[in-house]
């Protein structure tokens, strides 16, 4: 039984979704990031970066326990767990996965990231920032609509981690002040392709929080 600690936010719904798609058991554990619990001891053990999500996997590669942080990383670990097609073993698939997962982790993340804070959560105005993630949102929104032109998912007409990655931070779309629908056409059925999957449907409701 895999111990997830999470909580209800982009990075974290990576996890729960992956959980979900390779079918492991696991127990969830909410850290309230807003209440700083992430900064207890307990987790820094677990979490270095005193960042969510984390597992720790009692039954881990040599048999013994080990924990994972950094949600690209756990991503990475349950699909080779589980040998799952979600990370191809085939070096150029696997290649097209990789990357266009580094594109969600160095790219997607921290910059509509950074768009969430300042055009919601911001406690003063800084049009400037306003304006520089924002764009910068639309701007990967655009990359991705151009590749989704031409493949059904990210790295290519295979569903994969590139995608769960990505999803749950797409889903923040209206934060970016964006007509997805409308700007990105080929996002918007991409969202529809993904969010139809039961585990992602499932792993987007956890952990359920008051």
């Amino acid at each position: 039984m895999i111990d997830l600690y999470t909580w209800p936010t982009p990075n974290g719904r990576k996890a729960s979704i992956m959980l979900e798609e390779v079918a492991l058991p696991y127990v969830v554990h909410t850290i309230d990031i807003g209440a700083d619990e992430q900064f207890a001891p307990e987790f820094l053990a677990i979490s270095p970066n005193n960042k969510i999500p984390a597992i720790v996997d009692p039954d881990g590669p040599d048999g013994a326990p080990v924990s994972v942080f950094e949600s690209g990383a756990i991503l990475m670990y349950l699909a080779e767990k589980t040998a799952s097609p979600l990370l191809p073993t085939d070096t150029r698939r696997r290649l097209d996965v990789l990357q266009w997962l580094m594109f969600q982790m160095g790219g997607v993340g921290p910059m509509l990231g950074q768009a969430n804070h300042f055009l919601k959560f911001a406690a003063e105005d800084v049009p400037y920032a306003k304006d520089r993630y924002r764009a910068e949102a639309h701007r990967l929104y655009g990359v991705m609509d151009r590749r989704l032109d031409t493949v059904a998912y990210l790295a290519g007409d295979d569903y994969s981690i590139a995608d769960v990655a990505t999803y749950p931070w797409v889903m923040r779309w209206e934060w970016h002040e964006i007509d997805l629908a409308r700007a990105c056409p080929n996002v918007w059925d991409w969202v529809q392709r993904v969010g139809a999957r039961p585990a992602v449907q499932k792993g987007m409701s956890i952990p359920v929080v008051a």
